[in-house]
């Protein structure tokens, strides 16, 4: 575990946390471990025998030195020979324990760690996905976790250990002889003075290698996915000259943290040969004037390589620690992240029947709490003002209107992935607010303008509407939309792979699914929002009688793309400049001759 140079990797300016931003991660961390606390208790034994046994082999040598060479005594040099092979055991034997004991320890707890933050992102609301990047939040599962694992596998570890052993060093050499210690202290502050200066000028060092890694693989990855407009226009020499650059640019960095590792390691290697020369200078002094023992100061030698190591692995483990912990502070402020649609204390689940109501609803988007990275997201522009709706059981609506009129936000809020500024939503005479989360799912389902599809066949994706439901179920869904003629036409029928987002598939046969998915879900109400709207000729006919099979004697609330699909419902809401303009039948609206009437003019005129 102990010795060579440790690449901590490049360290940029959000790894860096100041002291009391350190202590609270480590108060909050100590308090994640509890459960771990036996085995942390243990690792923390072994780790001490170890050093233990570490520090005791130097003092075996003294001893078989003094006691058996000098004094010409071969059962004494035998003896420390012995001695000095078992310890050299028990420390080995020992800090085999360790590494596996605070590996599992650590493993574990990521483990943990990783559930429970994939828990917490799946349990927030959908603004929080729209304020926050998704790159963001994939690299507190990967680049985050990642700063972790480097910690658990060897830095925590190292660190506590390289502690131990110049702490106790420390102490071994003072009781041996003062005067050596002093002779030895003299050159430890150059050592403390390049390892400060090392761990400084390496830290902007790695900060412009990961800015030129940075640009480099982005001027790669925009060549690559333009490769065809490059070569059309036989722009090839340009781009390459663009990568030159940005190439060249890596290469400079890289070339900085070599130049910085050749003027530090040198400087630990002469400390070390100068700190032995003083100790050998010294101690033949002292010997020679009957003030220290042989055996001594070849102790003190053997000695000053577990003094001056640990300063030179400490200034390096200094980057992992600085990142480990700015890791865990950002994670930890991502589990802290409420939800801003919470289920509430004593919510009850939704009648099985019921009108939805829409009452006074004023909606805007952002707001909320401040994202991972601490920036506030105020509030934006009002896109409902003081809508009201009712929808009664068993009904049809249709909500048209312009885009960004606020359709589907609207839809959104009648399935409650929103809650309104002002106003009120309830089915069935319960507000949403007031309701269990599973019963609101049971009753309203949304299915998106877009089929996404997961990795695997599609029976599990079919299986994500009700994922307790077996085959038969799942087969009695889609003969009651009569797709398992066209399923079954697949390579492998519902087995069939449809690979990453459904690749294999066409944009309408995904739709296809997504009904499928909410037909085996069940719903008393259906919220399609814009189902329709981007299906491909060859498919568009299924879909359409599909739609018609799972709307049948449910309540359904459709964002209308198609004016078509709005005339076949029992009332149209034309929703423009986020309030509800016009409301009634498609008859009465085209007779009205209002906003809608010149909306399907319009429409049946582009048709």
């Amino acid at each position: 575990m102990r010795g060579g140079w440790i690449e901590s990797g490049p360290l940029d300016e959000e790894s860096r946390i100041d002291r009391a931003a350190a202590r609270r991660v480590l108060v909050r961390l100590a308090r994640m471990l509890r459960p771990q606390r036996g085995a942390v208790l243990v690792a923390t034994a072994l780790l001490v025998v170890q050093t233990a046994a570490l520090l005791a082999g130097p003092l075996i040598v003294r001893w078989g030195v003094d006691a058996g060479l000098v004094a010409r005594n071969g059962r004494v040099v035998n003896a420390a020979a012995i001695a000095y092979l078992v310890v050299a055991l028990l420390g080995a034997g020992f800090g085999r324990a360790v590494i596996w004991n605070v590996s599992r320890t650590g493993e574990d707890f990521l483990r943990g760690l990783r559930t429970r933050v994939f828990r917490h992102l799946t349990g927030l609301d959908l603004g929080f996905f729209e304020r926050e990047k998704t790159g963001r939040l994939v690299a507190r599962m990967t680049s985050d976790i990642d700063a972790l694992q480097e910690l658990v596998s060897q830095g925590l570890v190292m660190f506590v250990q390289n502690v131990l052993i110049f702490v106790g060093t420390l102490v071994v050499i003072t009781l041996l002889s003062w005067e050596l210690t002093l002779c030895t202290i003299i050159v430890v502050p150059p050592l403390l003075a390049a390892s400060i200066w090392f761990r400084n000028r390496s830290n902007t060092a790695y900060l412009n290698v990961r800015d030129s890694i940075s640009s480099n693989l982005s001027t790669l990855q925009e060549g690559l996915e333009g490769v065809r407009v490059v070569q059309a226009y036989g722009r090839e020499g340009g781009f390459i000259e663009r990568f030159e650059a940005t190439n060249e640019a890596q290469y400079e960095a890289n070339i900085e943290t070599v130049r910085i590792a050749t003027r530090y390691f040198p400087v630990v290697e002469f400390t070390g040969v100068l700190g032995i020369a003083v100790v050998v200078g010294a101690g033949s002094v002292l010997v020679s004037n009957d003030a220290l023992e042989v055996g001594t100061v070849l102790a003190f030698v053997l000695y000053l390589s577990n003094l001056f190591e640990p300063i030179q692995q400490l200034s390096q483990l200094y980057n992992t620690l600085q990142s480990a912990g700015a890791a865990l502070a950002k994670i930890f402020g991502l589990l802290d992240t409420p939800n801003s649609v919470p289920e509430r204390p004593g919510a009850v689940d939704l009648p099985p029947t019921g009108a939805l109501e829409v009452a006074g609803v004023t909606f805007a988007y952002g707001g909320g709490p401040p994202d991972t990275d601490g920036i506030e997201h105020p509030l934006g522009p009002t896109v409902l003002t003081d809508v009201s709706i009712t929808v009664a059981p068993g009904e049809r609506v249709a909500l048209v209107g312009p885009t960004g009129a606020g359709k589907s936000t609207l839809a959104k809020l009648m399935a409650r992935f929103y809650d309104p500024l002002a106003g009120e939503v309830s089915y069935g005479g319960v507000s949403l607010r007031d309701a269990t989360r599973a019963s609101l799912r049971e009753r309203i389902v949304v299915v998106p303008q877009e089929g996404y599809l997961f990795a695997g066949t599609l029976r599990d994706n079919i299986r994500v509407g009700d994922p307790d439901a077996d085959d038969a179920r799942i087969e009695a869904a889609v003969d009651a939309l009569g797709l398992r003629e066209h399923f079954e036409s697949l390579p492998e029928g519902l087995d069939t792979e449809v690979r990453e987002r459904g690749s294999r598939l066409s944009a309408g046969e995904k739709q296809l699914v997504s009904l499928a998915r909410a037909a085996l879900a069940d719903p008393t109400v259906l919220v399609l929002d814009e189902a329709t709207s981007n299906l491909d000729p060859g498919t568009e006919l299924e879909v359409e009688r599909a739609l018609e099979a799972l709307t049948e004697g449910r309540t359904v609330i459709v964002v209308a793309h198609r004016l078509s699909t709005a005339a076949r419902c029992d009332r149209v809401a034309v929703v423009d400049e986020g309030r509800i303009l016009e409301l009634g039948s498609h008859d009465e609206l085209v007779a009205r001759g209002g906003r809608y009437a010149t909306l399907f003019a319009a429409w049946t005129r582009s048709v």
